[in-house]
């Protein structure tokens, strides 16, 4: 039962072989058995998920099911969920509960899913290992004293541990697809647009889009469907006629066209992370695809551009959080001008704090013109190298990380090093592209590695097609990590 495919769980389902109730049972139970240790989970509540199942059964037993009716799925605690304490993994919000849904939590309460909990992330959605939770770092359950990769590391976790068949992620410079490929398991930052930001804390609104965790791309297919769609409550949301990602999910691969960009396979990329690399791209010699050198120049400059632009955003988006309105707020003050400098001395962890002020220095008279308009002119140069790219390939690959999963706290003193965690995935965020990871083997210490996808804006369904084909003739995708570790 923990290892089925949300299809298989689906059928089980509605010929009533189990219960959503006897589903959810079971997860809360192994939450309960493994989180004390993993820490991929900071709110369980219990009773309110055995709510949700019950109306799930109702839903199938009235025979207004849906594909995904009754099935469990962790919700990262960056959407807000009615009634849910929804902390986004900061002190600053740790005795916050939500009024209302995001429009993703409210999509899929409409079809049926039980919400398991909210699962730990880093503050505010800003890391790339899961460090920088007020609640705690979150293991990876390969290997318990390596980081599960961030923000969305609490999700990853889940989903690779077996806590939850599925999970929600959000991605800003790579933080669905980086956790995913460091805990073995499949992950798709959309294009921006098509998942609503509604509900969404926000952290770099031209960046941040929301997006599904699983354990393959059939799963991921399904969970698009329903998270994918116009919103009206968010400028951002795209307006297109409404996609099957789960229809074309077995067409032969057969003279795709894959893209190897020269400059993800120079120096800079482990060996361990280069051999998984170069088995998958094996596969998919072996399944008809041809392969093209491709050139994106400007790649090089991918880390500062972001590190300059969501910084600038983050700046300007959290200045909301000043203990006047709602979150944590400070015990003494002597002045609305102390009240807001002490609320967010306390409130913010140091990471957060480091990106508000870098964000507000290149934001700053004088700084402006050298660093935010720089950055921005250089982000256009990024979406154009990938332009130029896609007129000689249909997708393009490579790998997610440079390495597999270093250790806790192995980076914690050196914040450039964390940053370049994000050096592959963070181009496609700034393009506003698609862009997925997969299981592809193991490295170093049997820690898993994710092999990247990136395709042209508004091609989930070819990138899910071609992963799926990928995740027919291999496995990796449906092992799971040893428990005793």
């Amino acid at each position: 039962m923990l290892n089925a495919s949300l299809r298989q769980l689906s059928l089980l389902l509605s010929e009533k072989k189990i219960s959503s109730t006897e589903l959810t049972s079971e997860f809360l139970s192994r939450i309960k058995a493994l989180n004390p240790d993993l820490n991929a989970f900071i709110t369980i509540d219990e009773e309110k998920s055995l709510d949700q199942a019950s109306a799930a059964d109702q839903m199938i037993a009235a025979g207004r099911s849906t594909p995904l009716t009754g099935i469990p799925i962790a919700q990262k605690d960056i959407f807000c969920a009615r009634g849910w304490l929804t902390t986004c993994g900061s002190k600053m919000l740790s005795n916050f509960v939500s009024p209302y849904d995001a429009t993703v939590i409210e999509r899929f309460d409409q079809a049926g899913m039980v919400n398991l909990g909210k699962t730990n992330m880093d503050e505010f959605a800003m890391g790339s290992s899961n460090e920088t939770s007020y609640y705690g770092p979150v293991k990876n359950p390969w290997d318990r004293l390596a980081v599960p990769g961030g923000s969305s590391g609490g999700s990853a976790c889940a989903v690779a541990a077996r806590l939850a068949p599925v999970a929600t992620g959000s991605d800003t410079g790579g933080s669905i697809r980086q956790p995913a490929a460091l805990c073995g398991i499949s992950g798709i930052k959309p294009t921006y647009g098509l998942v609503s930001r509604y509900g969404m804390i926000a952290f770099a609104s031209s960046l941040d889009q929301g997006g599904p965790m699983a354990k393959s791309a059939e799963d991921l297919a399904l969970l698009l469907n329903t998270m994918v769609g116009f919103d009206e409550h968010d400028s951002t949301s795209l307006q297109r006629a409404k996609e099957n990602y789960a229809q074309d999910l077995e067409k032969p691969v057969n003279g795709l066209r894959i893209g190897l960009p020269k400059e993800f396979f120079a120096e800079g990329m482990s060996s361990d992370v280069s051999s998984a690399i170069e088995a998958a791209l094996a596969e998919y010699r072996k399944l008809g695809a041809t392969f093209v050198e491709v050139s994106l120049p400007n790649s090089k400059l991918a880390v500062p551009v972001y590190y300059v632009l969501a910084p600038a955003e983050a700046s300007s988006n959290l200045s909301r959080f000043d203990g006047a309105r709602y979150g944590y707020r400070t015990a003494q003050y002597s002045s609305l001008e102390d009240l807001y400098t002490k609320t967010r001395a306390e409130g913010f962890g140091e990471e957060v704090k480091r990106r508000i002020l870098i964000g507000t220095y290149v934001l700053s008279h004088g700084y402006y013109d050298a660093y935010y308009l720089q950055a921005q002119k250089l982000r256009r140069l990024i979406a154009e190298d990938f332009r130029k790219a896609f007129e000689q390939c249909d997708l393009i690959m490579g790998p997610t990380t440079p390495t597999v999963a270093f250790n806790i706290g192995e980076k914690c003193d050196d914040p450039i090093q964390m940053y370049l965690s994000d050096i592959y995935t963070s181009t496609a965020s700034l393009a506003g592209l698609p862009g997925m990871s997969i299981p592809a083997g193991f490295g170093s210490k049997n820690r898993p590695v994710g092999l990247h996808i990136i395709g042209n804006y508004f091609q989930e369904a070819q990138m899910l097609n071609v992963a799926h084909c990928y995740q027919q003739v291999t496995n990796w995708h449906e092992l799971t990590p040893p428990e005793n570790l």
